[in-house]
């Protein structure tokens, strides 16, 4: 780009730095440790490569070469060096005064050369927009990137003043800097900035995503996109985005509001649809109040002729659907599109088959709520008010099964509350691997060569090594305890992530990361492979011997990375927090004295008791509460299918005279 310019030469002492320098605002690139080695190389070989220079007052101002022109000032000062003055002349190439391109050609030069920091390549693409009038898509074309690469540094111009100087003073990181782009309101920004700084301390981009999440909802999440239109049309606030996706809708109640009313509508026509006696809707199905609700099911009633004919229809055609799904050859969309065609087949069958019982829809209805990103239907559940409590009765909340109710004393474990433990085990078993990463590097090398070289079946099947995230699903994500999230993002913090730039070429960020200290790439590995472990329970040692003693290795204790808290103990029953009191930490007296209180206070006293063991305890209650947790979740427990799954109850009237 340079070979059009006039070459001339000029005396060091001529030379200043151009006010279009994008490297102008970044004075530690010019420190005497950061050009040390470029100022040794001039001494010996001279000035390689001319510097490009634009006259201004009667200077010339280096618009491209800022590290080379500082080398040769501290080659000028360094007296132990000759052959440098200020009259020294060196080579240079002249940039007319009226170019209007020069932000351009000091940027072109500066990305071939030491690499720039985000901050400074975002000022230099703002001020080629600015000053030089250029658009995303001719600087993407100007260097060989993409227009998403180009507006991701230009989002960076949305983020706070204030914010971006901190990360330029490295008070915080460029990643937490990165998260407060997430919400394009500076003054939003601003706010969370302050409330978490005020105190000091290490500020985490996890920390800032989560506040603000508070300030409304990004129109890509699964929220944001369901409700857009109606939102927008009811005159909501947006926070625009160069990137779309990142904008925001800034009125969480009336995204709220509109959620409530889909769901509501989509909860009445089911009700209306399959005859229930209610409807109702709820953003997050709450297990723990739901858990005093009972449910009633279809019973097998008598097709009818046409029904009858119908079935089988539908019969004669899953065995042709099932015959067609054996080919070996079929393409995964046609796959896909036959399992549907079956689903939706066995349904209907199943429809014509079943039905609820005159009495049962009379009372029961559906409720609505937002799961994975749709919205789920909860039907055929009977409210507490509506319970029939006669033993025996067609869909008594007692037991749906009609067997006999467990002991409310006994601690059983209903299967959402497992599944969700098993979540929060596999994010605590991940902090871990983060938190070791030789040994997590031996464990991901150790299973890819085991599988391909030994004979037989996998040395493990707890880790997929697909280069896919493991899905984490949990009822109350926004509420568990937070630890081994902080370890994960402290973990992800520390990341040398200066490889990985969606700008560069594959071929260049693999060039870029096998540049990286051995240490580094474990702690990638490491991180890497903690996000692809399944949510499970303890491992079984005859099952899977290798995780078994992995997990021991590097999570003796899950409660480093774990801590029970309110929302675990909100879906026990009362009965079963006196009886962890009473029997599991030996606080027999504060049970007796809690059985009168109501759930609530004792959730708040189990909740306060984890947080920060009380003074009180003995030795031996504080190792107790120390080391708590539900069996099937420590280290060396049972197997994963140890702990089965029983089916919610409500709590029975007499539960606190039987707790005490």
């Amino acid at each position: 780009m340079t070979t059009n310019f006039a070459p001339l030469t000029v005396a060091i002492g001529d030379l200043v730095p151009h006010p279009a320098n994008v490297r102008s605002n970044a004075p530690e690139t010019y420190d005497p440790e950061n050009i040390a080695h470029l100022k040794a190389s001039i001494a010996v070989l001279g000035l390689l490569q001319p510097l490009l220079v634009q006259k201004i007052d009667g200077k010339y101002a280096v618009l491209a070469g800022g590290r080379r022109h500082a080398a040769l000032k501290e080659l000028v000062a360094d007296k132990a060096i000759k052959g440098f003055t200020a009259k020294t002349k060196v080579d240079c190439r002249l940039v007319p005064e009226d170019c209007d391109v020069t932000t351009a050609l000091s940027l072109a030069e500066n990305v071939t050369q030491a690499p720039m920091n985000a901050i400074d390549e975002f000022e230099a693409f703002a001020r080629m927009m600015e000053v030089d009038g250029q658009t995303p898509e001719t600087i993407a074309k100007t260097f060989g990137t993409t227009v998403a690469a180009v507006k991701g540094r230009l989002r960076y111009g949305l983020i706070h003043p204030d914010i971006r100087a901190a990360a330029r003073g490295k008070v915080i990181t460029l990643d937490t800097m990165k998260a407060f782009a997430e919400h394009p309101s500076q003054e939003a920004q601003r706010e969370v900035f302050e409330a978490l700084t005020k105190d000091g301390g290490y500020l985490q981009a996890y920390t800032v995503r989560q506040a603000l999440k508070s300030r409304g909802v990004q129109v890509s999440d699964d929220i944001g996109a369901f409700v857009r239109a109606d939102y927008e049309a009811r005159g909501g606030a947006v926070a625009a985005d160069l990137l779309d996706e990142h904008s925001v809708l800034e009125d969480a109640a009336l995204v709220e509001t509109i959620l409530l009313e889909k769901l509501g509508a989509a909860a009445e026509e089911a009700r209306m649809r399959l005859g229930f006696a209610w409807a109702d809707a709820m953003v997050r199905y709450d297990y723990a109040t739901m858990a005093d609700y009972g449910r009633v099911y279809p019973g097998p009633i008598e097709p009818d002729e046409a029904a009858q004919k119908r079935i089988d229809e539908i019969t004669a055609e899953l065995e042709k659907l099932q015959l067609e799904m054996e080919d070996e050859g079929l393409e995964d969309g046609a796959y896909n599109a036959l399992y549907d065609r079956v689903d939706a087949l066995e349904e209907e069958a199943r429809d014509l088959q079943e039905a609820y019982s005159a009495e049962d829809l009379a009372r029961s209805g559906v409720i609505a709520s937002w799961q994975g990103g749709q919205i789920t239907l909860h039907v055929g559940l009977v409210r507490p008010e509506d319970t029939v409590k006669e033993e025996g009765a067609r869909g008594s909340s007692a037991s749906p099964t009609g067997e006999e109710a467990p002991d409310p004393g006994e601690i059983t474990y209903p299967a959402s509350l497992a599944e969700d433990l098993k979540t929060e085990r596999a994010m605590a078993l991940g902090a871990a691997m983060a938190l070791h990463p030789e040994a997590t590097l031996d464990l991901t090398l150790f299973k890819l060569v085991s599988d391909v070289l030994a004979s037989g079946m996998s040395v493990t099947q707890a880790i997929k090594i697909d280069a896919r995230k493991e899905y984490r699903s949990h009822a109350k994500m926004d509420e568990i305890d937070e630890t081994s999230l902080e370890q994960v993002a402290a973990a992800h913090d520390a990341l040398d992530l200066s490889w990985l730039d969606d700008a560069r070429a594959p071929a260049d960020q693999f060039a870029a990361f096998r540049a990286l200290e051995a240490g580094e790439k474990a702690k990638l590995v490491a991180y890497a492979t903690a996000s692809t472990t399944q949510s499970c329970f303890a491992r079984d040692r005859q099952r899977d011997s290798l995780m078994h003693d992995f997990e021991i290795e590097i999570m003796p204790d899950i409660r480093a990375h774990w801590t029970p808290n309110a929302a675990l103990f909100n879906r026990f029953k009362k009965a079963w927090l006196l009886k962890i009191l009473g029997e599991d930490l030996g606080l027999a007296q504060e049970a007796v004295t809690l059985a009168s209180s109501s759930k609530k206070e004792i959730v708040a006293f189990c909740d306060k008791l984890f947080a920060e063991p009380f003074a009180t305890l003995t030795d031996a209650q504080r190792a107790a509460v120390a080391a708590w947790c539900p069996p099937m979740m420590q280290t060396a427990g049972g197997a994963c299918d140890e702990a089965e799954p029983t089916v919610e109850t409500p709590e029975p009237a007499s539960e606190v005279a039987q707790a005490a």
